[in-house]
Parts: structure tokens; C-alpha cells; sequence
């Protein structure tokens, strides 16, 4: 698997990056943008074409979801509009959410099913994408949120942590993946932080100690926290490869633990 990071700017647009995105691409799969923050539509020109895209997304705050008007725009209209319908899985209320913030006029709902067949995750249950297994699990964050695991055939597994606060789940989620890639929004200060939101770069560290993960890169790091800062946390608190990752860079996901039997 080959994951180009188009956007991870936490919480807002940030002056060097876009919102959340992220476009992976594998052998005899479509290639897959997850999250669709704002700017992830220009940057995902520079590296495939948006028509040819099916989209997953985590959850449906702003930060992650709010271009997709401008591809629904791209597919309509391109003087050369692509050949039938991709799909979007999302949250329960993918469908409505986005057809309201597509509407030309308050009050009235864009219909986008002509171009995107939308289906709604089902927590726990596995979808195949190509030749991909994408598990859903839902995590713990104020609107239904789910963290996305990868695996190929070779057993090669890429785990997204979505949105989350501390969760098992989120444990469980990145059980023994070779690369987890995973939000550190803030610097650890848990007596002035609200439970169940986001990650410091402590708790993004625990869970990939917990999980016993092969390489820990952090994420969605909004322009007023310190990057060193929820870096050197998590470094002090997972004993593995850690850092974070930038918009444009490409890294691949190959399979660290040979001989294992993970799902």
C-alpha cells in the first residue's frame, strides 16, 4: 500500500497544509481518498485524477468532509465527466449531511446518489475494496466516528485512528499494525482537556505501545500546537519509530512481522 498525504492540518486549514485526506493506493484496488477536508481537492490533483476516486470517510466534522461539494462539482461538470458511479462510505447520515451542505439554497437538499453510491459503515463488519479488507470501528469522539484498519493480501496492515479520544477500541483497532497513523491534536494536559475528542502526543504514544504497533506516524496537529511538542510525547511514550507526517510526503506500508497470523 502506497499513502500520499494530501492534508493533515488538525481542526482547520493550516498555512501549509490542507484539512484531512489522505489518498492510498494498492495493486488491483481503486484508489481510496479517506477524509475530504478543506484543500484535499486541490492536492489531490497533483496526483490522481478526483473523477477515478472512491471516498472514505471517518466521520463528518468540517475539517473532514467539506470538499466534497467541489468533487461533486468535478464529476458533474468536468468537460469529460467520469463514466458512472464511485462509491462513499461514511456515517449513518453521510447522505444527508453532504446533500445539504451541497444545496444551492437553504432549505433545499442536493440528490447526489447520481453520482456516488453512498453506504453507510457498519461497526465491526469488513468491506472489500479492490483487493483491500477495510474494517470500520467506531471510536470515541462527540459525532458517530470511526477509525479505519487496512489489510492487503500479503498482510500488510495500515491502521487510520479517525477522530478519537482514548478508547479500547482504538487499541484493539491498531492491534500489531505495521504502520498506524494516528491524530496527536494536542499537547497532554488532561485536567484542561475534554474527555473523549482527541489524542496528545502521550495518549497517541500509550495506545501504540498498548497495540504493539511496528511504526507510529502522528496526524491532524492543528497550526497552534507545537509539533515538537506532541512529538516528543509520543517518542516518551512509545519505544518505536514515531513522527509526523507532512503534506505531500508519500510512504509505503509493507508487512513488518513475517509469520504472524493477523486478521
Amino acid at each position: 500500500m502506497r499513502i500520499t498525504v494530501l492534508g493533515c492540518s488538525g481542526s482547520v486549514v493550516g498555512p501549509d497544509s490542507p484539512a484531512s485526506g489522505y489518498l492510498l493506493n494498492a495493486p488491483d484496488s481503486p484508489p481510496l481518498v479517506i477524509d475530504f477536508g478543506g484543500g484535499v481537492l486541490g492536492a489531490l490533483q497533483r496526483h490522481a485524477d478526483p473523477g477515478e476516486v472512491d471516498v472514505l470517510l471517518s466521520h463528518l466534522h468540517a475539517d473532514h468532509c467539506l470538499d466534497l461539494p467541489g468533487l461533486f462539482v468535478w464529476r458533474r461538470y468536468h468537460p469529460v465527466p467520469p463514466i458512472g458511479r464511485k462509491r462513499m462510505y461514511g456515517p449513518s447520515d453521510t447522505w444527508a449531511r453532504l446533500g445539504a451542505a451541497s444545496s444551492p439554497e437553504g432549505g433545499e437538499f442536493d440528490d447526489f446518489t447520481d453520482i456516488f453510491d453512498v453506504i453507510p459503515w457498519r461497526d465491526g463488519e469488513s468491506v472489500r475494496m479492490g483487493a483491500l479488507d477495510v474494517l470500520p470501528v467506531a471510536v470515541s469522539h462527540p459525532t458517530e466516528s470511526y477509525g479505519l484498519r487496512f489489510t492487503d493480501p500479503s498482510g500488510a496492515v495500515f491502521v487510520f485512528s479517525g477522530d478519537t479520544g482514548v478508547c479500547d477500541a482504538a487499541v484493539e483497532l491498531a492491534r500489531d499494525a505495521d504502520v498506524f497513523l494516528c491524530e496527536a491534536s494536542w499537547t497532554h494536559d488532561p485536567e484542561n482537556r475534554p474527555p473523549a475528542v482527541h489524542l496528545s502526543g502521550t495518549e497517541a504514544g500509550q495506545i501504540a505501545a498498548r497495540a504493539n504497533v511496528s511504526e507510529l506516524l502522528l496526524t491532524h496537529i492543528p497550526p497552534w500546537t507545537s509539533r515538537e511538542d506532541v512529538i516528543s510525547e509520543a517518542k516518551a511514550a512509545f519505544d518505536g519509530p514515531v513522527r509526523a507526517v507532512v503534506c505531500g510526503e508519500t510512504f509505503e506500508v509493507s508487512r513488518t512481522r513475517l509469520g504472524d497470523d493477523r486478521a
